[in-house]
């Protein structure tokens, strides 16, 4: 089984406040580790680390057996990211965005497209405006590049928000399949994951004693 990206003794501060100390899990082929806690309990943080945004860290963070900032380009082009955030541009159609979305791993065809925003429950959109879709559309033409782009690893933050219940179950399905397929899943999500190869890591055990009693 590889170990794609390992976290050991991790001590995340925001603030001049401690969020978690001795964070220790891996994202490995086949699993998908499902990051919870409360509010505030560093999810966020946690993953902004993971992506070189917040460079203070005490710990350790490997990709494939090496120190994560050694192995940058190997990372990222391996890696498939949707943030909280869907990243979509509200004045190109959803075709569009896709294809700028993927531009930086592979040209995709019309055809991929058109098969990926169906599998997303948005056939018939294709040459819609995101100005004028719902927030869960929205977040439905960014989940489209499941379905688009064969990377590795996926680091999904929040996916659930704002999709409805047919949207929650057809996602749920889509990690596992990629699960399955030798794929390794870091999500962040307060929804209750029905995966047989899932991990749950719980920040809060991990915070300041007294923390997670508030």
């Amino acid at each position: 089984m590889t170990d794609y990206l390992s976290v050991d003794q991790l001590l995340i501060e925001r603030d001049d406040r401690l969020l978690f100390k001795n964070l220790n899990f891996s994202v490995s082929a086949g699993k998908v580790v499902q990051l919870v806690g409360r509010n505030g309990s560093g999810k966020t943080s946690l993953i902004r680390t993971l992506l070189g945004l917040m460079p203070d860290f005490e710990g350790q963070l490997t990709w494939k057996g090496k120190p994560l900032h050694q192995e940058r380009d190997d990372f990222f082009s391996n890696l498939l990211y949707i943030g909280h955030k869907a990243s979509i541009k509200s004045a190109l159609t959803a075709t569009e965005n896709l294809e700028w979305l993927t531009a930086p791993y592979r040209k995709v065809t019309q055809e991929e497209i058109d098969e990926a925003l169906a599998k997303v429950g948005l056939k018939g959109y294709e040459d819609v405006e995101c100005h004028s879709m719902s927030a869960g559309q929205n977040r439905r033409v960014a989940l489209a590049q499941l379905y688009l782009l064969d990377l590795p690893v996926w680091i999904l933050d929040e996916p659930f928000t704002a999709i409805d219940l047919a949207g929650v179950d057809q996602l749920e399905a889509r990690i596992a399949e990629h699960a399955a397929q030798g794929g390794a899943v870091l999500v962040t999500t307060h929804h209750v994951m029905n995966i047989d190869s899932l991990m749950k890591v719980n920040l809060d055990e991990f915070a300041p004693r007294g923390r997670h009693a508030g």
